[in-house]
């Protein structure tokens, strides 16, 4: 195995070039309450604060004498599968996730102790959602399945060649996206336990890999690469009416495209920007009042769409990449600079998951958010990236 441009060979042979990874983790959570369900508005009449979780992982990890494994500092990915309690079974049942994960480390505390993060991203079933006539209560989950995100940073601590221990902090979400109304989401700040277990690892040499890893970085040749990306999804919309929140009883599409070129400045970081373009088929609906006569069943409240000038936005936005292998996980926040008014002014930020297909393509998984805390919209699409002039591992 080689990488292209600086003569690099690794010597380390196939069967071993892998660590596999089995793990076990229990994560005792403090739910946020972010919604009048969660401090207490339901059946319980009690807050619900409390959850706790059971996750079982598998995953992979390059070689410590890999060139991956120099340039990508205990880079580890793989699956893992949870089991969710929220102490309420009846109104929020006890979903399970399953989810990809990847992570690696952030610095060495001593030859034994590091600092770790990973990242949790997938789906998760066996939610009990609103339901006017069986749960009433819940206003904060309409939908069987909800997408899983987390984030954890923590120790790990080396107790042989196959164990370690692990322990740290995790944030976790979980929503639809606006697939399915209500979509309030919760929230959940966890402590995380566990033990991981190694095949194949022996003892790394951390200075020879500091070293060489110095090397492989400096050979990096900087350039742009220029992503393009076809997405769309489906969403549902509320607004307000009366002072009255209404939401609409209609499905509608979005679809987009992103155009960003990004400066690659090494294996792990690039930045750049995007031309953001889109039509969303719900912005700026409305409704309005009406008058039955008496003895007149009441039809309920009529959606209209606006002209379709008034849906269409195009926007700049700012961009930065964390790059690691088999995924980039991007963040972007911008302004829309042409649109039609109304639900398409303001700012909007973006959160991105691009899994490699190819060299040349991956699979895109975005969210939108406007201003910072109105959910918007999911992104799903598929991308082309041009130019790209990163050395082959």
């Amino acid at each position: 195995m080689s990488i292209a441009g600086n003569g690099r060979t690794d010597s380390i042979s196939l069967p071993q070039r892998l660590i596999h990874r089995w793990g076990i983790e229990v994560r005792p959570g403090y739910v946020i309450p972010t919604n009048p369900f969660l401090k207490g508005d339901n059946e319980q009449l009690e807050p619900i604060r409390h959850s706790l979780s059971t996750h079982f992982k598998t995953s992979f990890q390059f070689h410590p004498d890999s060139p991956v494994g120099k340039i990508y500092r205990g880079a580890y990915q793989g699956i893992g599968f949870a089991c969710y309690s929220f102490g309420d079974t009846k109104e929020i049942g006890d979903p399970k996730a399953i989810y990809l994960f990847q992570g690696a480390t952030l610095a060495d505390v001593t030859p034994h102790l590091s600092i770790n993060y990973e990242w949790n991203f997938g789906l998760s079933s066996g939610w009990h959602p609103h339901n006017y006539e069986t749960n009433p209560y819940n206003g904060m989950v309409g939908s069987k399945v909800n997408a899983y995100m987390n984030v954890n940073f923590y120790f790990k601590q080396i107790l042989s060649h196959q164990f370690d221990l692990i322990y740290g902090v995790t944030f976790t979400h979980f929503s639809n996206g606006n697939t399915k109304y209500p979509n309030a989401g919760l929230n959940a700040a966890d402590l995380k336990a566990g033990i991981t277990y190694n095949i194949h690892r022996h003892a790394p040499s951390l200075s020879q890999g500091i070293r060489d890893r110095a090397s492989l970085t400096r050979d990096f040749p900087r350039h742009v690469s220029y992503d393009v990306v076809l997405f769309g999804s489906w969403r549902r919309k509320g607004l307000i009416f009366n002072d009255e929140p209404m939401a609409s009883p209609d499905h509608y599409t979005v679809w987009g495209f992103n155009i960003n070129p990004m400066y690659n400045l090494g294996y792990q970081l690039r930045v750049g920007a995007s031309l953001d373009g889109v039509y969303d088929s719900s912005a700026n609906i409305y409704t309005e009042d009406y008058i039955t006569a008496m003895g007149e069943s009441d039809p309920g409240y009529t959606f209209y769409q606006p002209a379709v000038r008034k849906q269409m936005a195009l926007g700049i936005s700012a961009r930065g990449e964390y790059v690691m292998p088999y995924f980039d996980v991007g963040v972007g926040i911008g302004a829309n600079i042409v649109h039609g008014g109304g639900d398409l002014k303001g700012c909007y930020q973006i959160l991105s998951l691009k899994i490699k297909a190819t060299r040349h393509s991956f699979i895109h998984i975005g969210y939108n958010l406007q201003n910072f805390d109105t959910p918007n919209y999911l992104m799903l699409g598929l991308g082309l990236r041009l130019n790209n002039q990163s050395p082959r591992y």
